[in-house]
């Protein structure tokens, strides 16, 4: 037997459980009250498995505990495998009736629209799912998705990511656009160029954001710099109210302008820029099928992808 056979043998996942709170709280008398042990089972506990393992998992202060590189390792690994157990019991669950359950979705705020309309002709087939929306920024939603918090992210994603963790399904193009309101001085103007805007005032996302960083990438190919920001923020509200004003300049998807909300006054600058479609994409966990309400909500984006492409929703 290997030594890895017989490690994996001794470790307990209640022991696993009781470092993961551990590294939670911060102290071996919260974990103590959290988890109903003694402070010197959970002492004990800790001390078993650094000896099976041969390493220390704890420094351990008069401030409280920290974990080890050891420990930050096996806790890491320890979440995916009690993620796996707990999406293992909700499959379970709702292989009785997909028709119930809740799927936990990330996007970004110019796709919420979309996630609303797939969820809207969703709940209109099954009202039973339910659903956790999480709208951020890519970085922050594929962060929240490596750790398990989400089932699925739908977020723009582009050809150069390589990412070996997740599955990629691309549902529509999504090109990118100079957006203004439409009492801008530019609304009107025709075949603008992006050298033609530098000079203007812009609400940017920070450039090293995934948009800023696909921002940036655009001007580079035309030989310009990233132009100067008077607002740099990942609010996509902020950036609307601060177009609203008629002074500012934004790039975001063009489909925001067919919005309903924003159809009254957002309009897109007659701008030639390069290719920037790139694709909206639903995007988890590599290996991970999708079973129960996971299951009918991605094949519910595909369909409503479908119906929209070519019209101004998605195209």
């Amino acid at each position: 037997m290997s030594w890895e056979d017989r490690v994996g043998r001794r470790l307990r996942l209640k022991d696993l459980h009781t470092l993961q709170t551990i590294a939670e709280l911060g102290s071996m008398a919260k974990a103590s009250a959290e988890l109903g042990l003694s402070q010197p089972a959970i002492s004990k506990a800790i001390a078993d498995m650094e000896h099976v393992l041969g390493a220390p998992l704890l420094d351990r202060s008069a401030r409280g505990v920290e974990l080890t590189e050891a420990g930050r390792l096996l806790v890491e690994r320890g979440r995916v495998v009690f993620d796996e157990l707990r999406q293992g019991v909700r499959d379970i669950q709702q292989f009785a009736d997909p028709t119930r359950g809740e799927v936990r979705i990330g996007t970004t705020e110019p796709i919420s629209a979309f996630v609303a309309e797939v969820i809207i002709r969703l709940h209109r087939l099954h009202a039973g799912v339910t659903y956790h929306v999480a709208v951020s920024d890519t970085t922050t939603l594929m962060r929240q998705l490596r750790e398990r918090d989400l089932d699925v992210v739908i977020t723009r994603w582009t050809e150069e990511v390589v990412a070996e963790d997740v599955a990629v399904e691309k549902l529509f193009t999504a090109p990118l656009a100079v957006l203004a309101d439409q009492s801008h001085p530019l609304i009107g103007r025709k075949r603008l160029a992006l050298a033609d805007l530098v000079g203007e005032a812009w609400t940017l996302s920070p450039q090293t954001s995934f948009l800023g960083r696909i921002v940036a990438d655009l001007f580079e190919r035309v030989g310009l710099t990233y132009p100067a920001t008077v607002v740099s923020t990942l609010s996509i509200h902020m950036r609307l109210n601060l177009l609203a004003s008629g002074a500012f300049l934004t790039m975001l998807p063009a489909r925001m302008v067919g919005d309903p909300a924003n159809a009254g006054w957002l309009r897109a600058l007659d701008v030639e820029m390069p290719e920037s479609a790139g694709s909206i994409a639903a995007i988890t966990i590599r290996n991970r099928r999708a079973v129960g309400a996971s299951s009918l909500f991605q094949q519910a984006c595909r369909d409503v992808a479908a119906l929209g492409r070519g019209g101004h929703g998605l195209g």
